[in-house]
């Protein structure tokens, strides 16, 4: 199963065949809304609104945790994730797309991981995304006619309100190429899961740091938002047929070796707990 987490402007994807929702509940809690399983392009995907139907659910407010575990019990192993985000540079015009591969995370106590309650783990994380599906991305963009430029840093910023002139001035000398609101603790979630990750960030503004250009506001953003989206549907429906069957990333056993804590000391009540994340490895 491929997953899709739709970000803002993305709220539905036309074309989806035999539609079922399917509400999960998880020991996390909710999920942002029900996910979306069907056939696209013919393969199985599992579509899911990250902000809930009618966008309800601030960048600060998403569950991060339960849409995972949904995804992970729905037989998800790709999950690209579609997101609306400002630009850091000038060669990045609104309407561009941008395939990160790395991430800065400058978000404040949003939870990004499974661990805990009383097991420990350690995964790999220096490459955040999955590079054999960026690739897929990349040249199902260039398939589908986008400007769209491979690699970068995604800055993740708590929201809601957008940088300050000298917060994105700074983030420019960091060197960053995009910043958005929510796509970094999916990744960290994702690999725990030993779900497949990876970003479509479409370029919305040049947030407020571009001398010619007018401050982001919610107006100049919405005006892009669905031409973002409908370039999106076409780079989703050329790269979910190339997305590989069998997998031969290091994503796919990214927990195996990442568990310190000695499995007859790890509760009983934590194992059921993450058993559709990562039990295998807690048996």
């Amino acid at each position: 199963m491929i997953g899709i987490i739709g970000g803002s402007g993305l709220y539905n994807i036309e074309g989806i065949r035999d539609v079922k929702p399917v509400s999960i509940d998880t020991p996390f809690g909710k999920p942002s809304d029900s996910f979306t399983v069907g056939i696209l392009e013919g393969r199985g995907v599992v579509f899911l609104p990250r902000h809930g139907k009618g966008h309800t659910i601030l960048p600060s407010e998403l569950n991060f945790r339960a849409n995972i575990y949904g995804m992970k019990k729905l037989g998800v192993e790709h999950i690209i994730a579609v997101s609306a985000v400002g630009s850091m540079k000038e060669e990045i015009k609104p309407l561009d797309i941008v395939i990160p591969d790395q991430f800065f995370d400058r978000t404040r106590g949003r939870i990004g991981t499974f661990f805990g309650e009383g097991v420990v783990g350690h995964v790999s994380f220096a490459d955040p995304v999955c590079g054999v599906l960026a690739e897929t991305l990349y040249h199902a963009a260039q398939l589908a006619g986008a400007r769209v430029h491979k690699g970068g840093t995604y800055l993740c910023m708590e929201g809601p309100l957008f940088s300050t002139r000298a917060e994105s001035n700074v983030y420019r000398q960091w060197g960053v190429n995009v910043i958005g609101m929510t796509n970094l603790q999916e990744a960290k979630l994702a690999r725990e899961a030993e779900i497949c990750y990876s970003t479509l960030a479409m370029a919305t503004d040049y947030d407020c740091w571009h001398v010619s250009e007018e401050s982001v506001t919610l107006e100049m953003i919405t005006g892009n938002l669905n031409k973002n989206a409908e370039m999106a549907k076409r780079i989703l429906k050329a790269a979910i047929p190339k997305i590989v069957h069998k997998r031969t990333c290091a994503c796919a056993t990214a927990v195996q070796n990442a568990i310190v804590t000695r499995k007859d000391l790890i509760p009983e009540i934590t194992k059921t707990k993450l058993d559709v994340i990562f039990g295998k490895y807690l048996k």
